[in-house]
């Protein structure tokens, strides 16, 4: 099954938690496929990830550059996976249609977002009931805590 982390976001936006994430999946030798809500927000976090800090640099394409079999990180609004992703990550309460297909999935939404995180809590029940592993992790001022883990019955 697969590995499936919520990500509650209470202190930064995910302007500036995502970079950060995926630095991680970068660093793990990972592939990432980013789903957003709409083709602007993919224009919006392809320009980010070039310039949200000048000593870091990560790998990424959209469909406007093409050559997703390449990219490490693919950025899309589509519910593909065109760069053989193991990570899937979730943004403004999108979803994938088989989740399985993927090593990892990194669910990010807004805690500051009533609907939102009634969104995400019904994620996660399906998720649970779909029989993947679940971790839940908050922002706190040192960074992200682990605050639940629960393996479906």
């Amino acid at each position: 099954m697969t590995d499936w982390s919520f990500y509650h976001l209470t202190r930064s936006p995910l302007e500036v938690a995502l970079p950060k994430l995926l630095e991680r999946v970068v660093a793990a030798n990972l592939r990432a496929v980013v789903l957003f809500g709409s083709e602007e927000r993919v224009e919006a976090f392809n320009a980010l990830l070039w310039t949200y800090e000048s000593a870091s640099f990560l790998p990424h394409g959209t469909v406007k550059e093409g050559m997703a079999a390449r990219q490490p990180i693919w950025l899309t609004a589509e519910d593909e996976n065109p760069n053989r992703a193991d990570v899937a990550v979730l943004t403004e309460g999108v979803s994938v249609a088989k989740p399985g297909g993927f090593t990892r999935i990194l669910d990010i939404f807004n805690g500051r977002d009533e609907l939102a995180v009634a969104a995400a809590r019904l994620r996660y029940k399906e998720a649970k009931t779909a029989g993947h592993w679940l971790k839940y992790y908050q922002q706190t001022e040192r960074g992200w805590t682990l605050a639940h883990e629960a393996r479906a019955e």
